[in-house]
């Protein structure tokens, strides 16, 4: 392996750990929500799925899609984060209203596209660069599973330890997560 291919290894690596980095966060609050180890996987995997479908389609797409794309898919993933943040918060303070956003179905979907949407951005310039386009899928997909897994993990030990603040938590850093998305 020459030291270009190794160079080239470590900033994906890099890369992916970034893209991960909103996944873990966001799963912090997710973890929250009372979620066996069984879901948790599941999500995890979901979410590295994602990550590898999303900057796929933006390498697909890379020299058709003007740079603009990447500021919307900012606002898209910004907003859906605030409205699950939101509605967990609204949960939690009216025990009447049955939760909407579940990490299952259409809001596991939902969740799974508010983290990865910013990898598609990603996916542009990588199919531009000429990049080994397979290892970076491979790495965007692997760390971010595992990212999630672990902030998964931490946020159902918090939740442990909050008890039915833990929803409150979760709905807020959520909320902060979206905002800061937005305005950030």
């Amino acid at each position: 392996m020459s030291a270009h291919q190794l160079g080239e290894i470590v900033s994906l690596v890099f890369m992916a750990f970034a893209l991960g980095m909103d996944a873990f966060s966001v799963s912090l609050g997710m973890g929250m929500q009372s979620l066996r180890l069984k879901r948790i996987a599941f999500i995890g995997m979901v979410i590295g799925l994602f990550h590898i479908i999303m900057p796929f389609m933006g390498i697909m797409v890379g020299k058709a899609i003007s740079v603009k794309i990447g500021e919307l898919t900012t606002l898209v993933a910004g907003t859906l984060l605030f409205a699950i943040g939101a509605q967990m918060l609204f949960s939690a303070f009216n025990h009447e209203i049955k939760k909407v956003v579940k990490p299952a179905g259409i809001g596991l979907l939902f969740f799974a596209i508010s983290v990865s949407v910013d990898s598609f951005s990603v996916g542009l310039s990588l199919g531009m660069s000429g990049v080994k386009i397979a290892i970076a899928l491979l790495l965007f997909g692997a760390v971010s599973t595992v990212l999630t897994w672990i902030g998964m993990l931490l946020g159902k030990k918090v939740h442990g330890f909050l008890g039915v603040y833990s929803e409150i938590l979760g709905g807020s850093i959520l909320c902060g997560f979206g905002l800061y998305m937005l305005f950030g």
